[in-house]
């Protein structure tokens, strides 16, 4: 029955990063020319800025007995980090300070290892099968930010020096 549970949780992943990428090609992307990079990139760090969530994995009631602590905890501290590092940036980036670009890219490079990270935790320790309710955390909204690290990376190499 494990097995059922992660692959059920691989297709939503799959599926659903398919589906905001599409999403993100067609109303997103051929914005960014017209855009300011703060433009794009202050709704991408205050969506990151609610990663906090992810200390739900450490939370009874949002998970089921038996959720790996090796999975656990890496997840949700990273989560909570990066939710601080993205909202220390936003007035970064507000202000056009000259700290602002490497405060972005530290944030999306911070953020998109500890996705990365937590995927592969999850799939080492057998997560989604105790994840419970928390289960829509890596079947929705780690897609979705998975996505938007995509355009923070598309602004950062491509757009930001031309707005400059």
């Amino acid at each position: 029955m494990s097995a059922l549970f992660d692959r059920i949780l691989t297709l939503n992943l799959i599926a659903n990063t398919a589906i905001f990428y599409v999403a993100a090609r067609l109303y997103l992307l051929p914005l960014l020319p017209r855009l300011r990079p703060h433009q794009i990139l202050v709704p991408v760090l205050l969506l990151h800025s609610m990663r906090h969530l992810g200390m739900m994995f450490l939370t009874r009631g949002a998970t089921y007995p038996g959720l790996s602590s090796e999975f656990a905890y890496p997840a949700a501290f990273g989560d909570l980090l990066t939710a601080i590092i993205a909202l220390v940036a936003i007035p970064i980036v507000l202000r056009g300070s000259a700290l602002a670009k490497p405060a972005v890219w530290f944030f999306n490079i911070f953020g998109t290892l500890d996705l990365v990270t937590a995927i592969t935790l999850a799939t080492i320790h057998n997560a989604p099968v105790a994840m419970g309710p928390a289960y829509w955390i890596p079947a929705f909204w780690v897609p979705l930010l998975l996505v938007t690290h995509y355009l923070a990376f598309i602004v950062l190499l491509k757009h930001w020096n031309r707005a400059s």
